[in-house]
């Protein structure tokens, strides 16, 4: 695994150009990257959503197209459209920016639930259908959404087959009064994204997420991982608890971590780590508890607190990016 992590380490002291104080949400980036999952960033304007996308597909080298979602975007304004070409008769596809290898889909609640819908097949099978006619997207493919969840009016709110699509959803949050002097001081001149330059090709986060799938999965982890979905679905406060995506994108997410920390096999800690990103926007709660300000967050927490964690034979030390 230590072409996953050095790969890894590369990207992220790339991208530590540009957003300062956020190393645990970069790995956890590359993680939902590395999974072959989707990125929902959910946070107040300002706080370098959009850098974080650009400054990923630059450091990888890889096309990257950013959609604005307004309530006029079209579905064809995503997934391209075809048009007649009079002097060959025929009706020629103009691919929409779907077909980049990463896409930024900016305030995604700010579009229609037609549009919304557009991105799902993309997401889901890394391919698109316009007029009958197939295409398959260029791997390594990731969409990135972002969302406010402050200012609601105007807005579309995700439904749950959508954000069920997403393997994780983070924030970024304000930075520290340090990072953002950090922040201003390296903004005097010229913009830091304007300077990066790729640091690995394409075809190794390629090769990395194929490394990905080889890592060793105890019994008592996928056990581990098991119960705490279940435990979802059987909470008090849950109206719809995690789906049996939601164990596989916590297996895939676990496998990734351990890759990026250089191990060759997945530790309880790993599915701690993950579980509330990739776990709480999946859960549905019940309106009583939701009156008595109970959080999806709160109840992973609890579910995280009452499950037996595994004890597993030691295998050896590897360096460890979060705290």
């Amino acid at each position: 695994m230590a072409d996953v992590a050095a790969t890894a380490n590369k990207i992220i002291a790339n991208m530590e150009k540009v957003l300062v104080g956020k190393r645990p949400q970069l790995v956890l980036s590359l993680v939902t990257y590395f999974s072959e999952g989707h990125l929902l960033l959910e946070d107040v304007p300002g706080v370098a959503k959009t850098m974080l996308a650009r400054a990923l597909a630059r450091s990888i080298g890889g096309a990257f197209k950013r959609l604005q979602c307004t309530p006029d975007l079209l579905p064809t304004d995503i997934t391209g459209v075809s048009v007649f070409n009079q002097k060959t008769a025929e009706f020629e596809f103009r691919p929409g920016p779907i077909f980049a290898q990463i896409v930024l889909a900016d305030e995604i609640n700010r579009t229609t639930p037609r549009t919304q819908s557009a991105l799902l097949e993309a997401m889901a099978e890394r391919r698109v259908t316009v007029d009958g006619n197939t295409y398959s997207l260029k791997p390594p493919f990731l969409v990135i959404a972002t969302q406010n969840p402050i200012d609601h009016e105007g807005t579309f709110p995700l439904p749950e087959a959508q954000l069920d699509r997403f393997l994780a959803r983070l924030s970024l949050g304000y930075p520290t009064l340090e990072e953002e002097g950090k922040m201003l001081e390296r903004l005097q001149r010229v913009h830091p994204i304007d300077e990066l330059t790729p640091v690995v090709p394409a075809a190794d986060v390629l090769a990395c997420q194929q490394a990905v799938r080889e890592i060793y999965l105890d019994d008592k982890v996928r056990q581990y991982i098991l119960e705490i979905v279940k435990a979802t679905r059987e909470h008090d406060d849950v109206a719809l608890g995690g789906s049996p995506r939601a164990s596989i994108a916590l297996f895939r997410a676990s496998q990734a971590m351990a890759a990026i920390n250089n191990r060759t096999f997945v530790l309880p800690d790993d599915v701690k780590r993950l579980a509330q990103a990739v776990l709480a926007h999946r859960l549905i709660l019940k309106p009583e508890s939701r009156l008595r300000r109970v959080s999806a967050g709160n109840v992973v927490n609890e579910i995280l607190m009452e499950a037996r964690v595994p004890v597993l034979k030691s295998q050896g030390d590897g360096e460890e990016f979060m705290p």
